[in-house]
């Protein structure tokens, strides 16, 4: 019998549930791409909404914060907010994939 370095029917298994780890990920991360997080700012009066991928998908801004003679005040907000709604969303994807890797660090996740 011949010694087998790659380890015969177990680099069969590791494939297959590499093959498996793959196509959950894939399908987690549709998933994740319909999900919409909302980020706030100034108490709700500015709030972004953003998808799993980080794309800004909705900028809410409340007319009583809108002050012509301030707007380095509103900037802030609106960008507070968007920062917000993207480190939410990016929380919640690495929350939802390192429930499918075991916590496992796989570089472009």
């Amino acid at each position: 019998m011949k010694f087998n370095p790659m380890g015969g029917s177990n680099m069969n298994q590791m494939m297959k549930q590499a093959k498996k780890l793959q196509e959950e990920m894939a399908k987690k991360q549709a998933e994740l791409l319909e999900q919409v997080i909302e980020g706030s700012a100034g108490g709700g009066a500015v709030t972004a909404k953003v998808n799993g991928k980080q794309l800004v998908l909705e900028i809410n801004i409340k007319p009583e914060v809108i002050d012509p003679d301030d707007v380095e005040m509103l900037q802030d907000l609106v960008m507070t907010a968007i920062n917000d709604a993207i480190k939410k969303s990016q929380d919640l994807v690495s929350a939802e994939m390192a429930k499918i890797t075991g916590g496992l660090n796989i570089p472009g996740l």
